[in-house]
């Protein structure tokens, strides 16, 4: 999820777990412990975009991160605050660490909760930033800071805050559900066999949600909204794995393709490859839209070893794609 979001959730696992003999400072420490699982970003400046890729949403996000740290962040703390009780620290950093995982692990990127093991959880019942779950959790957070420490209303307050915005995730996997059934009746009503179907909500929403079906030669993607009467319209993408050639047996290729669970397509364009990463769509709703999210730019050094360039995204894509939502969730 986007940082402002796990700032607030971090602040008010603090309080929850410190409020009460500490005050302000436990959502104070909360939110800089929500963050810092979020610092892997800091590899992207020192390695090459495959190897960042792998890194983000990796060790840091992992329950041995949570149990490692948390107690080495808490003896850090002792050494200058008054209050000293260790084990209450660990318990603030550990809660604050491990929750910033669980929330990302609702998003389509996901999380290696269980590192070393190479499993990843993306459940993809919320998009990265989602108003619905922030705005509530963030006006809860500001009226339990209003209120004394240790008050009922205090904790009052902050506990309506994490108990709405877990419901509404448990809201959202109910919504999940109903978009897979759509999809897959139509799917049916429409004679095309697939091999997988996953589903997920455009950004900011869970009204309009999208899904990636795989086929034998090519990638679907289609768009359904709960206000739609019209039949869903897919969207074909020819895999063209072929044009990769012997590219494709080169390990930093292979690991590109494990990023992307499979869900890639390629394109040739003068001479030039790119990887698109299906997983995150495109940056428009619009049929056949071949503007995607995560575009990869392939250029191949003299050694053969290939080289993943992300391709800019321009704001006025971003835009755009408001305006077309908007319009898109209202139904086709």
């Amino acid at each position: 999820m986007d940082s402002l979001t796990q700032i607030i959730l971090g602040a008010a696992v603090g309080e929850a777990v410190l409020g009460r003999k500490i005050g302000n400072k436990a959502m104070l420490y909360g939110a800089i412990a929500g963050t810092i699982p979020d610092l892997d970003v800091i590899s992207s400046f020192f390695t090459d975009t495959v190897s960042a890729l792998e890194i983000h949403r990796g060790f840091t996000h992992s329950i041995f991160f949570s149990i490692v740290f948390a107690p080495i962040l808490a003896f850090l703390v002792t050494r200058f605050e008054t209050y000293k009780n260790l084990k209450d620290w660990s318990w603030l950093f550990f809660w604050a660490f491990i929750t910033h995982p669980i929330l990302d692990a609702q998003t389509t990127w996901g999380t290696q909760l269980f590192w070393p093991l190479g499993i990843r959880l993306a459940f993809k019942n919320v998009f990265v930033i989602d108003p619905l779950y922030t705005i509530p959790f963030l006006v809860f957070l500001i009226l339990a800071m209003l209120q004394k420490r240790g008050t009922k209303k205090r904790r009052f307050y902050n506990n309506l805050g994490l108990i709405i915005s877990s419901s509404y995730l448990i809201i959202t996997l109910i919504l999940k559900g109903f978009a897979y059934q759509k999809f897959n009746k139509e799917l049916a009503v429409q004679n095309i066999t697939f091999k997988t179907l996953n589903t997920k909500p455009t950004p900011l929403n869970t009204i309009l949600w999208s899904a990636n079906i795989e086929t034998e030669d090519s990638f679907l993607i289609g768009y359904s909204s709960f206000f739609d009467k019209n039949p869903i319209q897919f969207s074909e993408y020819p895999k063209n794995h072929q044009l990769l050639g012997e590219l494709e047996h080169h390990s930093k290729m292979q690991r590109m393709i494990a990023i992307s669970k499979g869900w890639y397509t390629i394109n040739k364009k003068n001479d030039t490859l790119y990887f698109n990463d299906l997983r995150f769509g495109a940056l428009s709703v619009q049929p056949n839209a071949t503007n995607f999210v995560f575009k990869y730019k392939i250029e191949v050094d003299k050694n053969g070893t290939p080289f993943f360039i992300e391709e800019p995204k321009e704001k006025r894509d971003g835009k755009k794609l408001l305006s077309e939502l908007w319009e898109r969730i209202k139904g086709n």
